[in-house]
């Protein structure tokens, strides 16, 4: 396993960073390139772990892949097989939105429970029975498969007990060819869910509201048209990087950055002391000398704080003077990196989903594990600011989500690098 070597006290981050593609936005398009059966070429791909297995995916089903400096191009004219493969789909929880695609263009398709972070658990039952609600038939048979077949789907109103992403995007790419109109109620709103929206247009899908509570889906019976698309920017690693820079007293410039996306993680680092200005695609942080602790922070969907972010602001709360409180309402078991935060000298408590947070003078460097994407991003922020050396083990997990994170933050000076 691979690991990442921090050394204290890192000077303050300074200089630009140019912030990569969005890996919850690429991962559900990727899958939407079976839908067409033709050619997809998809620009600002971010260099991903994610992004390879999905790759992988597609090729094992039958698709061409070929890669251009940032960009994909997707010939999915062929399909040649139904089963997702079990290597693959165990290693990747977004593995489940290829059911959608495949229903809507093979009819059928085998799949096996999907892996990916263990942050608690993150049912598919909204998938299964939106799906079947469609008229999908769908068997989850014994040793952890799940066979999905249907003659043809049907429009209909779905109500979704929960804002679920994953839901969400699955009901859309099932919607695309169904017979009559779908209609999404208490969807995800996420700018992710608009973006896939974006793309089904620009291949001649019929989809519109995505980014509020309701998304509409007129079934098309016309072959989808070959496209060409740039995927947004990820704010989850915008958000990275304004943290790290509040974190050292930095003064860093993000570019390629959606500002409106970042709104609700701009609010905290204000109240915590750090000076944002925004134009455009840009975004100017300089943090403060010290940072000061947010009362009451509560992980939500869109457009509220997100719960990708709670383990890098954690890792900014245990520094800041003050004691702060982060309720994750998301997934019950997201604080496993508070454990390793703790072995660094962090003060921190958890009851339940609630963390109670009180700030200290400095951390000390540890050798500390990754245990999940957006846990292992907040070792390495809290390595920046230690006394003495950090050593991030398993650190393949930020590969997951992150573009060549250590190049990027020792462009902007730190003391950072990866050992094989």
């Amino acid at each position: 396993m691979s690991k990442m070597i921090i050394a204290g006290g890192s000077p303050k981050l300074k200089g630009e960073v140019l912030i990569e593609g969005s890996k919850n936005a690429v991962l559900p398009i990727l899958a939407a390139t079976l839908l067409n059966g033709g050619i997809s070429v998809i620009k600002n791909c971010p260099k991903l772990r994610d992004v390879d297995i999905t790759l992988k995916i597609l090729i094992k089903l039958g698709c061409s892949v070929k890669i251009e400096k940032n960009a994909v191009i997707i010939d999915s004219s062929i399909i040649k097989s139904t089963d997702i493969p079990v290597d693959l789909a165990t290693e990747m929880r977004s593995s489940i939105i290829f059911v959608g695609p495949m229903l809507s263009r093979c009819k059928k398709v085998a799949i096996s429970f999907p892996g990916g972070c263990e942050i608690g658990p993150r049912p598919i039952d909204l998938h299964i029975k939106a799906l079947r609600s469609m008229g999908a038939k769908i068997l989850d048979a014994q040793g952890g498969f799940i066979y999905c077949s249907a003659d043809k789907l049907i429009g209909t109103d779905i109500h979704l007990g929960y804002p679920s992403v994953g839901a969400t995007e699955n009901i859309m790419l099932a919607s695309v060819f169904a017979e009559g109109e779908t209609y999404i109620h208490n969807a995800a709103k996420e700018p992710e869910i608009v973006d896939l929206q974006n793309f089904l247009k620009a291949m001649g899908a019929d989809v519109s509201g995505a980014g509020t509570g309701i998304i509409h889906i007129k079934g098309v019976e016309r072959k989808l048209k070959d496209v060409e698309y740039t995927i947004m920017p990820d704010r989850i690693v915008a958000g990275t990087y304004m943290i790290a820079s509040a974190m050292t007293g930095g003064e860093v410039i993000l570019r390629n950055v959606e500002p409106e996306h970042l709104y609700s993680i701009i609010s905290i680092l204000n109240e915590a002391g750090s000076t944002i200005k925004v134009s455009k695609n840009t975004i100017k942080i300089n943090g403060p000398g010290a940072n000061q602790a947010a009362d009451i922070v509560r992980t939500l969907p869109y457009p509220g704080f997100p719960t990708d972010m709670q383990a890098p602001l954690v890792s900014l709360l245990s520094v800041a003077k003050g004691t702060s409180i982060v309720i994750e309402t998301v997934f019950e078991n997201r604080y496993k990196h508070v454990d390793e935060l703790m072995r660094m000298g962090a003060n921190i408590t958890i009851e339940g989903r609630i963390a109670v947070i009180k700030g200290v003078r400095c951390l000390n460097g540890a050798t500390v594990y990754a245990r999940d994407l957006r846990g292992a991003a907040s070792l390495v922020l809290a390595g920046l600011v230690a006394e003495g050396e950090t050593v991030v083990e398993d650190i393949v997990h930020l590969d997951r989500g992150y573009e060549a994170m250590e190049v990027k933050l020792s462009q902007l000076g730190a003391l950072i690098k990866r050992e094989e």
